[in-house]
């Protein structure tokens, strides 16, 4: 195995030979675009119907039909589809919405947009996703709902949060831009909450070059969405009388309409992405069954056990324990990582809770800051208040994002790591 003798050679970092000698970009390529794609792509400008529906139909039916949902309704891009979620399920002047403190703005800003305001709790050590246990000392009276962010492809604990959110008779919006395709206890994502919402743009896992997608079994939640950002299907969608009585404009303010382009493609690549997508899960658990063992390292994934999957595995890390290797920050592991060539990085988003955005700017004039113009108590949350969150950078590192499983490649890129690891002492007497 040739494991075993790269990762006995001399680190990189201090004059020994690369693990990776060698890069391998098409490993990584994403997405895959071929002929099919283009040609889906170019039907829809020569006949000019970039600006229409028919094509859009078709996607969304294909996607509820794969997704396993009543409804799916495509938008421009994620975070219009997370904005529509929030408006559709009632978030409006004076709520709250719980959310992870650890995503992407988009599962949490356009909250302000709607009036409403965002409590943010802590993430568990181990999924980085929405602590269940820490929820529920955040909700209040105004509390609407609750976003669970599938973070990293990393399925939240579900059965947790729908059991909080009956209790307190709140609604529950999935964020599954990080997680198309993933299974939780072998179900797919998405199909738990009231409503989930995705991005679909070039980076995700899966990628129709710009676009979102809402997906709900709930009819007035479907419906709300039309009304929201999609007016010229208010004639043929709208039945529940009080929105089919304001139809005609969007309530929203705001043309939600999915580009017919990135809809012929979305139709392409959902063809092939459970294929795609098994290829991926194949080469990341290969990379993660190498490292076994290793000190220091630990697996992102659910339990082998548990009939969950991390679906596309958008932006994987790994959990990274500093002292099991005598104290070696991750930054240096991370720079002794790339020397070998194995494509490693900074991991996590930042806390959003301390964001100047989210505690002092004063974004539509209200005379005080946007996040709490319309609520009735101070919801800001200071530094030390969601200690797992804050910690996060120190915890975790970026590992290479395999599209295809090549046994002898990702034997290379695990060595790179495996090598770091089981060298951090000569790192760690330098730096004394």
């Amino acid at each position: 195995m040739q494991m075993n003798k790269l990762v006995r050679e001399p680190l990189a970092i201090l004059g020994g030979p690369k693990a990776v000698a060698r890069d391998e970009p098409d490993l990584f390529g994403w997405p895959i675009v071929t002929q099919e794609d283009e040609q889906a792509v170019m039907e829809v400008l020569r006949a000019g119907k970039m600006s229409g529906w028919d094509v859009s139909r078709k996607f969304e039916a294909e996607y509820a039909a794969w997704q396993g949902t009543k409804y799916a309704i495509g938008l421009p891009n994620g975070t219009m589809a997370l904005e529509a979620a929030m408006w559709a399920c009632g978030l409006g002047r004076g709520d709250e919405l719980i959310c992870p403190s650890i995503t992407y703005w988009a599962s949490a800003l356009q909250a302000l947009r709607l009036g409403a305001t965002v409590v943010f709790a802590d993430i568990d050590a181990s999924t980085l996703c929405v602590d269940p246990k820490d929820i529920e000392r955040h909700i209040s009276p105004r509390t609407k709902a609750i976003m669970a962010v599938h973070y990293c492809g990393h399925p939240c604990d579900m059965d947790a949060i729908l059991a909080i959110a009956r209790r307190h008779k709140l609604k529950v919006i999935e964020d599954v831009s990080h997680a198309h395709g993933a299974l939780y206890k072998g179900r797919l994502v998405g199909t738990f909450g009231d409503v989930s919402a995705m991005s679909m743009m070039g980076g995700k896992s899966f990628a129709i070059g710009e676009g979102g997608m809402l997906c709900t079994d709930s009819r007035e939640i479907y419906e709300r969405t039309i009304a929201f950002c999609q007016y010229e299907r208010h004639g043929q969608d709208l039945t529940l009388p009080d929105l089919k009585a304001l139809a005609g404009l969007p309530l929203g303010g705001m043309k939600g309409r999915l580009n017919q382009t990135c809809a012929a493609m979305g139709r392409v690549q959902l063809k092939h992405y459970p294929q795609r997508m098994k290829a991926i899960q194949d080469g990341m658990n290969r990379f993660w069954d190498l490292l076994e063992g290793t000190p220091g390292l630990r697996p992102h994934r659910p339990a082998k056990d548990s009939a969950s999957t991390m679906g596309g595995w958008y932006n994987p890390l790994g959990h990274y324990i500093s002292e099991e290797l005598g104290g070696l920050p991750v930054g240096r592991f991370i720079e002794a990582v790339n020397a070998e060539g194995g494509r490693s990085g900074r991991a996590s988003n930042p806390p959003l809770h301390l964001h100047p955005v989210l505690n002092e700017a004063d974004i539509y004039g209200d005379g005080k800051p946007t996040r709490i113009a319309f609520s009735d108590r101070d919801v800001r949350q200071p530094a030390g208040s969601l200690p797992v969150s804050e910690g996060l950078a120190e915890r975790c590192y970026g590992i290479p994002w395999f599209k295809h499983d090549r046994a002898e490649s990702i034997e290379r890129y695990a060595a790179a790591f495996k090598k770091v690891a089981l060298q951090a002492e000569r790192l760690v007497s330098r730096a004394s």
